[in-house]
């Protein structure tokens, strides 16, 4: 059970996390969605046996009312959701909007996003181990208001043109 509990502990951690907050809110998922998505991925990855879906239902922050049915519905959305924006990429890529000097804003975010991710999954280990320092408190709230204001100046659909 204390697989199950660290499970939700993490789904807690990112669902509660600023940056997560934001990608979120400008994605094509809802946060239900999500977090039936990283349930049925982390219950995959840190549990030893395979997990049947009501058992993953019972990993859900808000269970009441949710069925074994709901759950694997919320559940297709969400792999239907990310497939489709994996194609929309692929099309963007495609016609050459990766080329346009525009996108470059959006790589730099991006990168950004790889080197906090890497530096809060280390730091919050340390955390959980008592062993994190001030410094690397400092570290983690540094990159994360910098990103959370490069997302934001990122989210107005004008950002894309050129011309406006």
């Amino acid at each position: 059970m204390s697989d199950l509990n660290s499970v939700q502990n993490w789904i807690k951690r990112i669902l509660n996390d600023p940056i997560t907050k934001i990608l979120l809110e400008n994605s094509n998922l809802t946060k239900i969605q999500l977090e039936t998505l990283l349930i049925d991925i982390l219950s995959e990855e840190n549990i030893e046996k395979r997990l049947k879906y009501r058992e993953k239902v019972k990993l859900r922050l808000k269970k009441e009312g949710l069925s074994r049915g709901a759950f694997t519905r919320t559940l297709k959305q969400a792999r239907r959701n990310v497939i489709q924006t994996i194609y929309t990429l692929f099309l963007l890529g495609y016609v050459g909007f990766f080329e346009d000097p525009t996108f470059d804003k959006y790589a730099e975010v991006a990168y950004n996003l790889k080197r906090y991710a890497e530096a809060y999954h280390e730091i919050w280990g340390r955390i959980e181990a008592g062993e994190a320092t001030n410094e690397d408190l400092k570290v983690t709230t540094i990159l994360q208001q910098e990103l959370e204001e490069s997302l934001k100046k990122l989210v107005e659909p004008r950002k894309l043109s050129k011309n406006m």
